[in-house]
């Protein structure tokens, strides 16, 4: 894929009004999700789980694309086209989680880091093959006490930069996820050290990618918002306005202008929350960049439980939610939301 083509595609992800449906969660995590609405986590139903959100009649007018697991990316629909070929068919890019997850990071107790460097040109050249146009790379920064360390920040936006490059090389967007973890039991940090720790991650992220040649045109940076940790005093907890300010502001002191779009992931959010803040943000606007969603349970976890209760019967409702979820997120994505 040429330069050229690298930006388009990256344009097309974060088109006015389009987000993108995250589906990539590994076995063992669908596993928790799977079983919490009673249902067997095997390959089947993992295969028609995915089938029922990516063919949602309708989905493509507000998603964009979508982030696969390597399993899914080798699936076929029931008319037997391949998951890939689906997707496509309804206008919706086919994107793939390319990291091998998180491990401690030497001499850095409570801190992580995302291996799977090693092999990964290859990976790329062979995804890039099954028809995937766009590659996600997940770092996990966690907020406590004495951390994030220097060494733990600089540890995971080098390989995330790494990791772009090589993307690129082989023609695929890089989609870079430097997540500031907000709902984890010791994540108590206040609105301003949220602030702080995101300025610190996105000044080093942006460094690490201008050092290894990175086209920021044809890069989609995918990121958490500025909120305080879950398990904050009450105290500590603000309104959405707030989120709103304190993000677009970290946004224009650390992000350049020339990266093709901002994504958000909704962790530590609910539902309705994610959405709010996304349409906040969006009607502070115009930006420098397009901001738009990446979410994987604020658009799912309903179309899931509502599967869950009756696989064939429920099936049109569970994607007629999906598609419904999608379209208020594309409002909020244009600051046009509002609240039932």
């Amino acid at each position: 894929m040429s330069i050229e083509n690298l930006e388009q595609v990256a344009q097309a992800m974060v088109a006015p009004g389009k987000g993108i449906i995250a589906v990539d969660e590994s076995t063992a995590t669908i596993k928790k999700r799977m079983e919490a609405v009673g249902l067997e986590n095997s390959e089947e139903n993992r295969r028609k789980y995915r089938q029922l959100l990516l063919t949602a009649p309708g989905l493509g007018e507000y998603i964009s694309g979508a982030i696969l697991f390597d399993e899914t990316i080798r699936q076929k629909t029931d008319d037997g086209r391949s998951m890939v070929e689906a997707m496509k068919a309804a206008g919706i890019i086919p994107g793939i989680k390319v990291d091998k997850g998180t491990h401690p990071l030497a001499g850095s107790p409570g801190e992580l880091i995302t291996e799977g460097l090693d092999g990964l040109r290859e990976r790329l050249q062979e995804y890039a093959k099954l028809g995937a146009q766009f590659a996600k790379w997940r770092a996990v920064i966690n907020i406590g006490e004495d951390t994030p360390s220097s060494a733990a920040i600089e540890a995971n936006t080098h390989a995330l930069a790494r990791y772009a490059a090589l993307c690129q090389e082989v023609g695929l967007v890089p989609m870079v996820e430097p997540e500031i973890v907000m709902d984890g039991k010791d994540n108590v940090q206040d609105l301003n050290t949220s602030y702080l720790v995101h300025e610190e991650v996105l000044h080093s992220l942006f460094n690490n990618l201008n050092l290894f040649g990175v086209m920021l045109e044809g890069l989609i940076l995918k990121v958490s918002m500025v909120i305080p940790g879950k398990y904050a005093p009450k105290e500590d907890q603000v309104d959405a306005e707030e989120v709103a300010d304190a993000t677009v502001r970290v946004f224009k002191h650390a992000v350049p202008a020339a990266i093709a779009g901002i994504v958000f992931l909704s962790g530590g959010q609910t539902d309705l929350q994610a959405t709010q803040h996304l349409n906040l943000i969006n009607a502070q606007g115009p930006h420098p960049w397009p901001i738009s969603f990446s979410y994987g349970r604020a658009l799912v976890s309903a179309a899931l439980e509502t599967w869950a209760k009756d696989q064939k019967a429920n099936y049109d409702a569970a994607q007629k939610t999906v598609v419904e979820r999608a379209k208020e997120n594309s409002l909020a994505a244009q600051g046009n939301w509002k609240k039932k």
